[in-house]
């Protein structure tokens, strides 16, 4: 078949590169100039890992591996401790902290070329019976047997299929960076997730003496943003327990990125006819269980397997069953990001309580893959 990908993002990328695998002609149109490169890093769990694998990505020396997540409270109690490496042996693939940019970096290897075509941002799409025609700002436009659309949380065709106000604010925003830092986690496989009634603060290993930290403060789209944000981070989270004062006197503004939390109800059906959506632009959720990355490899793999040997009349009804496949999985998901687990302050005697391998059987939930 003849696909259209809006998007170069990783689940574009991603959902590309299996197309391309199975024998489908595949154009991905990117509405940036160029490669992106920005963003900081993010959580890369045991079902993402397997999804990369299946599509042959290498991910040797790319980050650093996770086996465990402890909670804190901001005075440096343990509330509650996550077994990654239980996960781990359970399903065959670890997790680990990734730069975005790597990750991107790595997708592109071994693909075409001329594969993207950049600076071509999607305006919308319309269909017949039998094609799709998405067109673009520039005027130009293009025709296939179908589109997926994984342009993200702010995605036209979304919009054209759901309407405007589908994603919401969803009360927090982050402030995160990626530096070198020598604090007691640096080189080890331990992830801290601490949280206070200031707000939360994620500290990740992420290789080579670097950290990915971020800071959760609540926050609405019409809140003014603060003139000098680290020197606001410094009088909010100051005063926590090690190693938070240290991650903070390390920090530096030419590494802080900002970006607030929305969300969206997953809904059982996605797209339209020859159209379906992918990643973000289905369900945009908060980073609070770090599966946002995930679940758009999740979607890739899914959509793979529904198209591997379909002819062009079959796309809406084999674009309709992988929506129905994910629908569970990524709904589940999104539901439980809603609800920021990760800036829950549980009572650590209550928090103890919960098995250390219960994210295990948690992750084959979230996941088409797993299970």
């Amino acid at each position: 078949m003849d696909v259209i990908v809006i998007g170069a993002g990783l689940g574009g990328l991603a959902v590309a590169r299996r197309l391309l695998a199975d024998g489908h002609r595949v154009r991905v149109f990117e509405q940036a100039s160029e490669r992106r490169t920005g963003g900081a890093g993010l959580g890369l769990f045991c079902n993402g890992h397997a999804v990369l694998h299946d599509l042959g990505v290498r991910l040797d020396g790319l980050g650093q591996r996770l086996d465990r997540i402890d909670a804190r409270t901001a005075g440096g109690t343990l509330r509650t401790r996550v077994n990654l490496a239980h996960a781990a042996q359970t399903y065959g693939f670890d997790s680990r902290a990734v730069s975005r940019a790597e990750l991107v970096e790595r997708l592109s290897e071994g693909l075409p070329a001329d594969l993207v075509a950049f600076g071509k941002a999607c305006t919308g799409a319309s269909q017949t019976g039998r094609d799709v025609t998405a067109t673009f700002a520039d005027g130009t436009s293009a025709t296939a047997d179908l589109l997926i659309a994984a342009d993200g949380h702010h995605s036209a065709v979304r919009r054209q299929l759901w309407g405007d106000g589908a994603v919401a604010p969803a009360t927090f925003g982050t402030w995160q960076g990626r530096s070198p830092m020598d604090i007691d986690i640096t080189d080890t496989h331990l992830h801290y997730m601490i949280t206070g009634k200031e707000g939360a603060c994620g500290l990740m290993p992420a290789g080579g003496g670097l950290v990915q930290w971020w800071f959760d403060v609540r926050w609405q789209p019409g809140d003014p943003r603060p003139e000098k944000p680290l020197e606001d981070l410094r009088r909010r989270f100051g005063h926590w327990a090690s190693p938070v004062p240290e991650v903070l006197a390390a920090a530096t503004d030419d590494t802080l990125d900002f970006f607030g939390h929305h969300w969206n109800k997953v809904r059982p059906v996605w797209g339209e006819g020859r159209v379906t959506l992918l990643g973000d632009a289905a369900h945009t959720m908060p980073p609070t269980l770090g599966q946002g990355a995930n679940q758009s490899f999740e979607d890739a793999w899914v959509l793979g397997k529904a198209l591997a040997a379909a002819e062009p009349a079959e796309a809406p009804e084999r674009l309709r069953e992988y929506e129905q496949a994910r629908y569970p999985h990524a709904a589940l998901v999104s539901r439980m990001a809603k609800r920021n687990p990760a800036n829950q302050r549980i009572p650590a005697f209550l928090g103890r309580r919960i098995p250390e391998t219960s994210y295990t059987r948690l992750l084959r939930k979230f996941s088409n893959r797993l299970a």
